[in-house]
């Protein structure tokens, strides 16, 4: 059976001056006002996690940052105890 680590982490709206994604009274969501900075830097957080094996299970976006959530396969030493 496999099993999985779990992680969030938390990345401050002072690394995301001009992200902005917003979810309408109808229920679509957008991307507005995104300098490419921008999205390079969310792109390598992904990429530098997604290295270490972890994979993106949600982003939940507030005034304050981001909030990721994580999972990857817990390492077989790990999984057998």
């Amino acid at each position: 059976m496999k099993r999985f680590d779990y992680e969030i982490t938390v990345h401050p709206a002072s690394e995301f001056t001009r992200l902005v994604y917003f979810c309408g009274t109808q229920g679509e969501c957008n991307l507005e006002e995104v300098p490419m900075d921008q999205v390079d830097r969310l792109s390598k957080i992904l990429n530098d996690r997604g290295n270490e094996g972890w994979e993106l299970i949600s982003l939940s976006f507030g005034k304050n940052g981001l909030l990721a959530f994580w999972k990857r396969e817990a390492p077989a030493e790990v999984a057998d105890n």
